[in-house]
């Protein structure tokens, strides 16, 4: 133990001479794998095939919708190129941030922060009301009394909450577990359907035939497919945690891109398939909410069927989990850069886990499901659609932002790669990425149950201004405390 003695500051000494204890960082050792699980889980394979896929095909463009994840797939392909080549200059683990701060400045990387808080915390949040109600179905199928889906969702909160406390290395094992059970039992029933000869009228050509792909709304339905892929972006959140993260985040990144491509692709265009092309526009508009159970019973058995149901509620806990620990992770990079209280940017000193930002991620997803509580919203065409429209603009809206920092990235920063993953890639992800962004805000009011455009279309719009306007002041204050 140290002798000398402990004065006070002189008044001559200055405020920044007090230094601060050192946070601790976070820790781990995710693989390409680990990280895969956690990002495709919060795609949600399954409720993708069992939700957006159906809407998709009602209201979009019929048997030609499969081929939209096709076009999606490579836009953000395309996105990715850039993305994973700006990895080596980019050390924070803050993901959009990060990219938007190096790329664009302070006070724009701010508003993608706030932006990126406000997306991921209305999607875990909202998902609770697809999961409550879907678990209370579930179990009043078996006998069980029914109850209020809040009491299932508080469960389901519960169990987030505590395994977003630990070291991100067991929310991973809990997501690898449940994501290969819900995409098991989809490619059983891909395979029931393909060595079968298909459904009624074989395979279906719609997905290689243009007059079906460009029939109906092939607008609204690309809308479905991008809202599909929300979550695969958010590699870069977990690079303190990964091994060789310079190696393991791009490689992560196109693995998870080319399997929920390949998956949603293969899965859509087999749903087509076992129902008929014919009919399967008046099936899938009639029974949007259960043609994914009913197509499984029918080609795999009652069994099937009973399972699906099973791992479609565990497949939104998987989707809720993996939103938790990004959203976590945001808060606390955000707080490491002195942007949220500090406090909350000091990893676990056991887990090395960012365990108070979950904490506190955990009491505003509380927050927004008891306001949900006390209104008395539906949970799902309320409560999940409002907030799912909040993370659609958000995502959508950052991925252009992020695509136009990466350009600016590698236009101020010296390296060695050529004209394609500098420039050319990126500029064609982002001219791709504006046009979704421009479906989204066309099509806004219809994913929040408004015939036009009404209170709740302008509000979500208006909470991204603030998110950007927020990010400005912050920036200006830092910039102001550091002149100081």
């Amino acid at each position: 133990m140290s002798t000398t003695p402990v004065t006070a500051p002189s008044a001559e000494a200055p405020e920044a001479a007090v230094v601060p204890p050192a946070l601790r960082k976070l820790r781990g050792s995710l693989g390409v794998a680990s990280i895969v699980f956690i990002v495709v889980a919060a795609a949600s394979p399954l409720g993708v095939i069992g939700g957006p896929v159906p809407l998709g095909i009602a209201y979009g463009n019929g048997a030609g919708f499969p081929f939209t994840f096709v076009v999606v797939t490579a836009v953000l392909l395309l996105f990715a190129v850039g993305f994973t080549n700006a990895t080596p200059f980019v050390t924070s683990a803050g993901a959009f941030y990060a990219y938007v701060d190096k790329g664009l400045g302070r006070s724009l990387g701010l508003g993608a922060a706030f932006a990126a808080l406000a997306s991921y915390v209305a999607l875990e949040a909202g998902v609770f009301g697809l999961f409550g109600p879907g678990a209370s179905s579930l179990l009043t199928s078996y006998g069980l009394p029914e109850i209020p889906w809040w009491v299932y969702a508080a469960v389901g909160f519960v169990v987030v909450s505590a395994l977003g406390y630990f070291k991100i290395e067991l929310s991973g094992r809990v997501l690898a577990v449940l994501l290969i059970a819900e995409v098991l039992i989809v490619l059983a029933l891909d395979a029931a359907v393909i060595f079968s000869g298909g459904g009624p009228e074989g395979f279906s050509t719609g997905i290689v035939t243009p007059s079906q792909v460009l029939s109906g709304a092939p607008g609204f339905a690309i809308l479905f497919a991008i809202l599909s892929f929300i979550g695969f972006e958010a590699t870069a959140v977990f690079r303190d945690e990964a091994r060789d993260p310079e190696r393991t985040i791009p490689k992560a990144t196109y693995v998870s891109l080319l399997l929920i491509g390949a998956f949603y692709t293969l899965s859509s265009w087999v749903l087509v398939s076992a129902n008929g092309e014919s009919t399967i526009v008046e099936n899938a508009t009639d029974n949007a909410g259960t043609i994914l159970a009913t197509t499984t019973e029918q080609y795999l058995g009652a069994v099937g069927g009973h399972i699906i149901q099973v791992l479609f509620v565990t497949s939104l806990f998987a989707c809720i989990l993996s939103f938790h620990n990004i959203v976590s992770r945001y808060v606390f990079t955000l707080a490491g850069r002195g942007v949220l209280p500090t406090a909350l940017g000091d990893a676990h000193e056991r887990h090395g886990s960012p365990a108070r930002a979950s904490l506190v991620t955990s009491g505003v997803v509380a927050v927004l499901v008891v306001v949900a509580v006390v209104l008395n919203l539906d949970p799902i065409t309320q409560f999940y659609t409002w907030l799912g429209g909040i993370s659609s603009v958000g995502i959508v809206l950052l991925l252009v932002l992020t695509s136009v920092a990466v350009i600016a990235i590698f236009r101020k920063t010296e390296h060695s790669l050529g004209r394609w993953k500098t420039l050319v890639a990126p500029g064609l992800g982002l001219i791709g990425l504006a046009a979704f962004t421009v479906l989204v805000f066309v099509n806004l009011p219809v994913l929040v149950g408004e015939e036009g455009y009404g209170p709740f279309s302008w509000g979500i719009i208006a909470l991204f201004v603030l998110a950007f306007v927020l990010g400005t002041i912050v920036a200006r204050r830092h910039r102001a405390t550091r002149l100081e």
